[in-house]
């Protein structure tokens, strides 16, 4: 008889090691998993205390010291606030992706939206929650900090929502159909199939999300709004005042440990969980060369997963006893068809109503006090960076999808190359704004075209780490077969890899093209020392109104910058998706 493995229970070729490893080996490990345990508590009680004082008579301060010394203390600082943003918005992507993904009537609004979100400045959150958070904790730098990871959420949250979406629009049928004989809750099903079969994808997006987080870091920690300032320690504050101090000295300091930082980060995590996804990889063939990560074989090596399995098995089991009763066994939760049309008009007719009453807000708090004239200023701004926005583009799909391709289906390659491809993504790019503004301003650089180049320095990974996440996935035994069919290279480009990889650069353009509208804030207006270049654009705009405070020109940038998102997604993404659920899943 047949059986069917979901992801989550494929073996790992390393599963193993512990057996075959010397008992002095297994001590060792273990002291070595608990010494860096240790360490990163040792780390959070080093920084916890400083996370809630209070904030002096001088208010929250606006300047923060350039002292060099301060560097790993300001690294810590930064990298508490990245952490926490990420995993909050991991578990936003799982709570929103599973409500788009499983409703008919809320994925209708919920993808709209989240296109919309991931293109709405930093800056524009920032202006309408700094002061929710203020009062959240009165008197307290907790306040500033909750702003702060908030910021960073919001540069980090979209992509991945978007590909636990895809992955769960794209689940193999065999699995599903596994699922409803194994019976399982929804709960189970969660665990055992919808986060296994995402995992690779999630994976290389949460990358991602650490790349987007770095890149407006210095907007995160030297928050600008409503005519005050707010400076936190951190490493993207260091280079904002180094910056303006023209000390490119103190700047390259400042990255010399981000290169240190993203190191660390690329051998202690990212290397090791993408060797531990190799297990959910959906194929009936093992790759050749597995990846492999010293981390990832010294914690097996340990014993701690048996440790944790003692906690952890028992928790497991009362949940699905807990959860059994909220889902029915084996049950998919369908978006079926045209089922109970007079609920849907009801749910139509209030989002209309929804909509009305926001056309009536923005009518009477924008279009009247500032007049039809400035609105359609801001929409010629609008295009122009719209123009900016389709030629990055086609620039990054034209150079990064071939690369990715080959990084992904080849692990020898991968090796190599991965590790680069993640320290220059991770690399927060407004971190070298100063030497190129410099550049632009030494030759003459108009910034209205430079700003190209700016925004694709922090957005031209979303379409790359997608790619390459889509090209891991494809199963070996396609490989083989279009080999055994004598297929030429462009042969086999043309009916698998690029067919295969045709969702996965869907996913990834369309969190290139919000992360470019929402960099645009940062790349179209650049300074250096007392000298500043600003682009001709809506980002530009945006920028300079949200410094003054002027909340009506916020509002009227951020909706025209949505409207402009919402229409791009409706006549270009959203088909362009539902073909490749169609007509390109491999599955």
């Amino acid at each position: 008889m047949n059986t069917v493995a979901l992801p989550g229970m494929l073996r790992s070729p390393l599963n193993d090691d512990r057996s075959q490893a010397s008992r002095s080996t297994r001590i060792w490990t273990g002291l070595a998993v608990a010494i860096g345990a240790l360490v990163l508590l040792g780390a959070l009680a080093y920084l916890l205390p400083a996370l809630g004082a209070p904030i002096g008579p001088a208010g929250v301060p606006s300047h923060v010291s350039t002292d060099p010394s301060n560097l790993p203390y300001y690294a810590l600082r930064s990298l508490f606030r990245m952490f926490t943003a990420l995993i909050i918005s991991l578990v936003f992507a799982f709570l929103y992706g599973l409500a788009a993904a499983r409703s008919r009537r809320l994925g209708a609004v919920l993808i709209p939206l989240l296109d919309i979100l991931q293109s709405v400045p930093v800056l524009g959150f920032l202006s309408a929650t700094i002061s929710i958070w203020l009062v959240l904790f009165p008197g307290s730098i907790m306040g500033v900090e909750a702003a702060s990871i908030f910021a960073i959420f919001t540069s980090q949250a979209w992509n991945m929502a978007f590909s636990f979406y895809n992955s769960l629009t794209s689940e193999p049928a065999d699995l599903d159909e596994a699922v409803r004989l194994m019976r399982l809750t929804r709960w189970q099903r969660f665990w055992k199939l919808d986060v296994p079969n995402s995992m690779i994808p999630l994976l290389w997006n949460c990358m991602m999300s650490m790349g987007g987080g770095w890149f407006f870091l210095t907007a995160s920690e030297m928050i600008s709004v409503n005519n005050r300032t707010l400076a936190l320690p951190g490493i993207g504050s260091f280079v904002e005042e180094a910056t303006a101090e023209q000390d490119l000295g103190k700047v390259g300091l400042a990255i010399l440990t981000m290169i240190v930082v993203v190191l660390l980060i690329d051998f202690l995590l990212w290397k090791p969980l993408t060797a531990w996804a190799e297990k959910f990889r959906y194929t009936s063939s093992q790759s050749t060369e597995p990846r492999r990560s010293l981390v990832l074989t010294v914690i097996r090596l340990s014993g701690v997963k048996d440790l944790l399995g003692l906690v952890g098995h028992p928790l497991a089991d009362l949940l699905d006893r807990i959860t059994r009763p909220l889902g029915r066994t084996g049950a998919r939760w369908s978006r079926g068809g045209g089922r109970r049309r007079a609920s849907d008009l009801v749910w139509w007719a209030c989002l209309a109503l929804i909509g009305l009453w926001g056309l009536w807000q923005l009518d009477r708090l924008v279009i009247r006090p500032l007049g039809l004239g400035e609105v359609g200023h801001v929409f010629q701004l609008g295009l122009l960076t719209f123009l900016r926005v389709l030629i990055l583009m086609v620039v990054c799909t034209i150079v990064w999808v071939p690369i990715g391709a080959l990084i992904g289906m080849n692990p020898r390659i991968s090796r190599y190359l991965q590790p680069l491809v993640q320290i220059l993504a991770s690399f927060p790019a407004n971190f070298i704004f100063p030497f190129v503004t410099m550049v632009f301003i030494i030759w003459r650089i108009d910034i209205n075209w430079g700003s190209i180049l700016l925004m694709a320095l922090g957005t031209q990974w979303y379409i790359l780490f997608n790619v390459i996440a889509g090209a891991s996935a494809i199963p070996d035994d396609l490989l083989e077969m279009s080999r055994s069919l004598g297929q030429n290279r462009w042969q086999r480009w043309k009916t698998l890899i690029l067919p295969a990889l045709f969702g996965s650069w869907c996913t990834g353009g369309i969190t290139a093209a919000g992360g470019a509208w929402n960099a645009s804030i940062v790349s179209e207006v650049v300074s250096y020392g007392k000298t500043e270049l600003t682009a001709k654009g809506l980002g530009a705009y945006i920028a300079q109104v949200t410094a003054t405070g002027d909340t009506p020109r916020i509002i009227l940038g951020v909706a025209v910058m949505s409207i402009f998102v919402v229409l791009a997604d409706r006549f270009f993404w959203s088909p362009l998706q539902s073909l490749a659920q169609r007509r390109y899943s491999l599955t």
